[in-house]
């Protein structure tokens, strides 16, 4: 276990403060009034132990085990008065290393040295210019997504970020229209900026490119459609569905559908998919029972930014099952337990099964996942927004790694305006 760095931890905050308070001096109420700052703690535990004979097929280590403190300062203003409001927004994260060794590195919560030790802290600085006119929003600088086309990972110590500008209007009532240009991607596990590559694919890419809309046809349904492409490597399309059936008596059921065709870009190499995706849950109460079902077709792997996580639906803990021509089935149950006087406290279990995968040497795979997720928030008194959190996967495989992995997280947020 190391000594925690104060020192380190105070520069960082203190960076990402300064990138916001000394922005243009706007003499605006609601430039600070609307401001909002808030502190994220984060304790991370992570094992991961490898099943199969000779340890993982990458490092052959018997497993991946280690421990980490994360820190995230988010700090956002509010908009400057007039035709064109003006604002800024700041985030400071530093990672470090409580506990690790050679033999236990490659959990993606740390920087990994030339020696294959992972680091004993990584700190990362973003900031934002913004701007809003009407219902229309420019944001340029560092960005953090949840979309169709590009969605950052938060799944580690510190989530990942994109560097780059985008536009989002919603001057038409229900249609929301988004258009990005990227040119950088900061990994989870990275304190520094990289250009994009294609999972799977490789070949490194120029800037990642997306714009689309989504259209609510009422409260309960929307429909979207997108597109995206890794200059020189890939290009995509996305369409998407998703409605709620109300039944009565506190149920209901939740359709969504998904569709993604992808195809090369330039002269990199061919590139040919199709996936198609649909989750059904039936909800009644605190509770909720999804199946879901997942196909590629095509000579290739769905094609994702690497590091981001793919809109897929049976994308889950550990795996995303978009192999190539995959097949793969999803049934799931979450438990909101307040309906059983435990507020704060949820469970999520959900098992997904793939097989028909085309192999390299033109013999067919198959895997399964199980993962559960128990989360406990405390509702009330001093440890008001602390949460608790356990994520624990199993994974079989007939061509990849055999595992048991867990996740131990301690989340604490602090408003600081």
């Amino acid at each position: 276990m190391r000594m925690f760095n104060f020192r380190r931890l105070a520069l960082t905050i203190s960076a990402c403060s300064a990138g916001w308070i000394t922005a243009p001096d706007f003499a605006n109420a609601d430039f600070i009034s609307d401001s909002k700052a808030n502190l994220e703690l984060r304790n991370l535990y992570f094992n991961r132990d490898f099943r199969q004979p000779g340890g993982s097929s990458a490092s052959g280590q018997s497993k991946a085990e280690e421990w980490g403190q994360g820190f995230m300062l988010r700090a956002e203003s509010g908009y400057t008065e007039g035709v064109v409001g003006l604002g800024v927004d700041a985030i400071g994260m530093l990672g470090l290393k409580l506990d690790s060794s050679r033999d236990r590195a490659g959990t993606a919560l740390f920087p990994t040295g030339g020696d294959g030790q992972s680091q004993d802290e990584y700190s990362k600085l973003g900031l934002t210019a913004k701007a809003k006119a009407s219902q229309t929003n420019l944001k340029v600088g560092t960005l953090i997504f949840r979309n169709q086309m590009l969605l950052s990972p938060d799944g580690r110590l510190l989530p990942q970020m994109f560097r780059g500008a985008m536009l989002e209007s919603k001057e038409i009532k229900g249609l929301t229209l988004q258009g990005a240009k990227i040119t950088d991607a900061m990994a989870s596990q990275s304190g520094h900026w990289d250009k994009m590559v294609a999972n799977r694919l490789g070949g490194e890419g120029g800037a990642y490119v997306f714009y689309g809309g989504d259209y609510e046809l009422n409260k309960l349904t929307s429909v979207g459609l997108h597109y995206g492409k890794l200059e020189d490597v890939y290009q995509q399309y996305v369409a998407n569905m998703s409605t709620a059936l109300p039944l009565g008596n506190s149920s209901s059921i939740k359709v969504d559908l998904r569709f993604a065709k992808s195809q090369e870009d330039g002269s990199y190499r061919d590139v040919d998919n199709k996936a198609l995706g649909g989750m059904f849950t039936y909800k009644v109460g605190a509770q909720s029972f999804g199946v879901g079902y997942q196909k590629m077709h095509g000579n290739d792997p769905y094609p994702y930014v690497s590091n981001s996580d793919p809109y897929l639906v049976n994308f889950i803990q550990i795996n995303d099952f978009a192999n190539i021509n995959e097949r793969s089935w999803q049934a799931r149950y979450d438990i909101d337990l307040a309906s059983i006087s435990l507020p704060g406290l949820a469970l999520m279990t959900r098992y997904v099964k793939g097989d028909d995968v085309r192999l390299s040497n033109g013999s067919s795979g198959e895997e399964w996942e199980r993962d559960t997720d128990i989360t406990y928030a405390f509702q009330s008194g001093p440890l008001k927004n602390l949460s608790l959190r356990w994520r624990n996967a199993t994974v079989r495989s007939t061509f990849g790694n055999d595992l048991d992995e867990n996740r131990l997280i301690v989340q604490y947020m602090i408003p600081i305006l």
